[in-house]
C-alpha cells in the first residue's frame, strides 16, 4: 500500500508543479500535463480506496490516515468535475496543491488499526461520511475561488501587480463561480448533516446529543446559511461573498481539526 501512496503523491505532487507553471507561463501543454497528472492520481487513488473497502469489508475511514485520504480523494474528484461545469482552470493552483498536502499529511500520519465494529459497516455511516467530504471538497473550492477573488480585487485597485491581472479571470466572474461552488458545498452539507442525524438516531439513540463535532458542523452549516440568505436578501457580492467563504471553510477546518485534537465526542473513533 506505501509504493502505491507514493505514486499518488507523485501524481498530484506533479499536477501541483504543472498547474504553477500553467499560471506563470500560461501554456496549455502545462494545464494539459497538470490535468491528467491529477486525472491519473485520482484514479489511482480511487483504486486504492475501493481495494482497502473491498479488503476490510467497509469505508476506510476508520482513523485520521484513512479520513485524510478520503479528504483528498474528495477534492480531486470535485475540482475534476466540477472545472467542466465552471471553466475555472487556474483553480487548479489552489485545488492540486491542497489535494497533495492533504495525502502526504495521511502518509506521514500513521494508520492505527481498529477493531471492526458494527459502527463502521452502516450504510447510514458510509453515505455520511462520502456526501460530508464531498461538501467539504466543494466548500474548499469556494475557498479558493474567494482567494483568487481577493487577490484579483487587489490587483486591480492597486493597478501595481499586472501578474494577476493578466492570470486571473474577470471579478464578475470569479463571484459567479463561487457562489456556484457554495450552492453545491451547501445543498451536500446539508444532506450530510441529514443522514449524521439519521445514524445518530440509529446508534445512540436520538438525533441530537449536544457532540462538539455536531454543535461546530451546525457553526460551520449556519456560517454558510448567512452567505446565501445574505446573498438571496441582502445583495452580498464581491468581496464580502470571498471573506464569508474563507471564513466558512476556516470553521469546517476546525470542525475536523480542532474538535478531533482539542475536545471529545462520539466522532474521536474515525480521527486516532
Amino acid at each position: 500500500m506505501a509504493s502505491i501512496l507514493f505514486i499518488i503523491i507523485f501524481l498530484y505532487v506533479l499536477s501541483s508543479a504543472g498547474y504553477i507553471l500553467f499560471l506563470f507561463a500560461q501554456k496549455q501543454q502545462y494545464h494539459r500535463l497538470a490535468y491528467h497528472t491529477l486525472l491519473a492520481g485520482f484514479i489511482v487513488h480511487t483504486a486504492l480506496i475501493g481495494y482497502e473497502f473491498f479488503r476490510i469489508g467497509y469505508l476506510p475511514a476508520q482513523n485520521l490516515h484513512q479520513t485524510l485520504l478520503i479528504a483528498g480523494w474528495s477534492l480531486a474528484g470535485v475540482y475534476l468535475l466540477l472545472k467542466y461545469r465552471y471553466r475555472l482552470n487556474i483553480l487548479g493552483v489552489f485545488a492540486a496543491p491542497l489535494t497533495a498536502a492533504i495525502v502526504i499529511f495521511a502518509f506521514c500520519v500513521p494508520s492505527v488499526a481498529v477493531a471492526p465494529t458494527p459502527l463502521f459497516k452502516s450504510l447510514w455511516l458510509v453515505i455520511h461520511i462520502i456526501i460530508i467530504f464531498l461538501a467539504e471538497a466543494a466548500l474548499a473550492l469556494a475557498c479558493g475561488t474567494g482567494i483568487l477573488y481577493l487577490i484579483q480585487e487587489n490587483a486591480i485597485k492597486t493597478k501595481t501587480n499586472r501578474f494577476f491581472l493578466k492570470r486571473l479571470p474577470s471579478l464578475e466572474f470569479l463571484d459567479r463561480t463561487g457562489y456556484g461552488f457554495i450552492v453545491t458545498g451547501f445543498t451536500l452539507l446539508t444532506i450530510g448533516l441529514i443522514t449524521g442525524f439519521v445514524y445518530a438516531q440509529l446508534i445512540w439513540g436520538k438525533f441530537w446529543s449536544w457532540d462538539n463535532k455536531e454543535i461546530w458542523s451546525v457553526i460551520s452549516w449556519l456560517i454558510y446559511a448567512a452567505l446565501l440568505h445574505g446573498r438571496l436578501v441582502s445583495g452580498w457580492r464581491g468581496r464580502r461573498a470571498a471573506i464569508m467563504a474563507i471564513v466558512g471553510f476556516a470553521a469546517l477546518l476546525f470542525t475536523f481539526f480542532g474538535v478531533n485534537f482539542l475536545l471529545e465526542g462520539h466522532h474521536d473513533e474515525f480521527t486516532k
